[in-house]
């Protein structure tokens, strides 16, 4: 007689986002990881970056073998229940100060290409001229 499956909410898996208590979500699986993070070949931090949302597409991209599906059987724990998992988050990426190139006019631009090469080719003319022996 099969045992039937936990099913967990996707906030509880979630909270297990550490590396001495990693959970992660593929296919609609639980899995926990934890026992798995120092021999993972990518490193414990490719395992942490995919906690706290489907990891599907994260396990897909990297086209793991047959072997390391079938490893996966070890760690399975249950199943997530569906309608607690979160539509894709959005990347939002961290504030930075950008650059506006608006700020400089493109006339003040076209001033300075025609004005830096002549300052350099009267200071060459000056720099001749007053070190000349006569």
């Amino acid at each position: 007689m099969a045992s039937e499956s936990k099913i967990y909410i996707f906030e509880e898996v979630a909270t297990h986002n550490k590396t001495k208590d990693c959970w992660l979500v593929i296919f609609g699986k639980v899995y926990d990881v934890t026992p798995f993070m120092d021999d993972h070949p990518g490193g414990d931090e490719v395992l942490l970056s995919a906690t706290g949302k489907d990891a599907t597409n994260d396990f897909e991209d990297v086209g793991h073998s047959d072997s390391a599906s079938e490893m996966m059987e070890k760690y399975y724990i249950g199943e997530v229940d569906a309608s607690t998992v979160p539509l894709k988050r959005t990347y939002i990426p961290p504030q930075q100060a950008t650059y506006n190139h608006d700020k400089t006019p493109e006339f003040v631009i076209k001033i300075l290409q025609i004005l830096v090469p002549v300052l350099i080719l009267g200071l060459a003319i000056a720099v001749r001229h007053f070190t000349k022996k006569e």
